[in-house]
């Protein structure tokens, strides 16, 4: 049997090499097929584009919807579940959004949160729109925003 020591493998002509700019930093949510060449799932290539889309994906997840962490996500659909008024779903859901950032996303400065509700023409099922503000000191974002959708039953 050969013995081989890597440092002395080169590469084959027919392999591009990766630079540095094109690297895909995480998987875009929801998952959808990627482009030729990249990959078969779509990829974010900027950093900023990730942490808006793990940023989306903490607010709309729930307790327990996490395997192995229990308490990840913003738990906002039980307050859905019992929706009253508007007043009590914000001053709640900011307190959520928050206390889940500061815990697994320290890094994000919460700024502004905005909601609205609509409902549908048959009158029982409903919109929350959510649009939350944030930056990034460390990336220099500023002032970027996600929407959230939740439906109210």
């Amino acid at each position: 049997m050969a013995e081989f020591n890597f440092k002395s493998v080169g590469t084959k002509n027919d392999q591009q090499p990766i630079t540095g700019s094109s690297l895909p930093i995480g998987i875009k949510t929801p998952l959808r097929l990627g482009k030729q060449g990249n990959g078969i799932f779509a990829m974010h290539m900027s950093l900023a584009d990730q942490l808006a889309d793990n940023l989306r994906n903490l607010i709309n997840t729930n307790h327990g919807e996490r395997l192995g962490l229990y308490d990840f996500g913003a738990n906002l659909a039980p307050l859905t579940l019992d929706f009253t008024s508007q007043e009590d779903f914000d001053t709640e859901a900011v307190i959520r959004i928050r206390n889940a950032a500061t815990k697994y996303m320290p890094f994000i400065n919460l700024k502004t949160f905005e909601s609205s509700f609509d409902r549908f023409n048959n009158q029982v099922v409903g919109k929350i729109t959510i649009k939350v503000t944030y930056d990034i000191p460390q990336l220099a974002v500023v002032d970027r925003q996600i929407a959230v959708i939740l439906y109210v039953t």
